[in-house]
């Protein structure tokens, strides 16, 4: 006949404060880092086109300023293309600025590129917050 095996601290503490019963060991939470998985992602609102300038989102980080002079100069004139980088490494935050020539072409370039797949991913296209809008939130 086998000797029973011995209890640990854990079930002896736990047969004490349930009566005897053996209970279950309670699992460890899980860390997430503050990841809320029932949290949708945050999309960006469209804003309507009043200027010549236009918010470029969901950009590959591999996206260079003259990829998306590129794109967008297949549309109309394109003045100035910005990528937004981190400052202290230079990586892509996955988002630009584009200034079209006129506020037409910026509203051609939102119809045909908003959606359109580039690099990998389907770009978001609007227009550009003004910095007074921008400084109101």
């Amino acid at each position: 006949m086998r000797a029973p095996a011995k209890k640990s601290f854990w079930e002896k503490i736990t047969a004490f404060f349930s009566g005897g019963k053996p209970a279950a060991r309670p699992v460890a939470p899980v860390r997430n880092n503050g990841y809320e998985p029932s949290r949708s992602p945050r999309k960006p609102e469209s804003v309507e086109v009043t200027t010549p300038r236009l918010y470029v989102g969901n950009l590959s980080f591999d996206a260079t300023e003259s990829d998306l002079s590129e794109l967008f100069n297949g549309v109309g004139a394109v003045q100035n293309a910005e990528v937004v980088t981190y400052k202290h490494n230079q990586r892509s935050k996955g988002f630009a600025f584009v200034q079209m020539q006129t506020v037409d072409e910026a509203k051609r370039a939102v119809a045909e590129l908003h959606d359109k797949e580039f690099l990998g991913r389907k770009l978001v296209v609007s227009g550009a917050k003004s910095s007074e809008h921008h400084s109101a939130n």
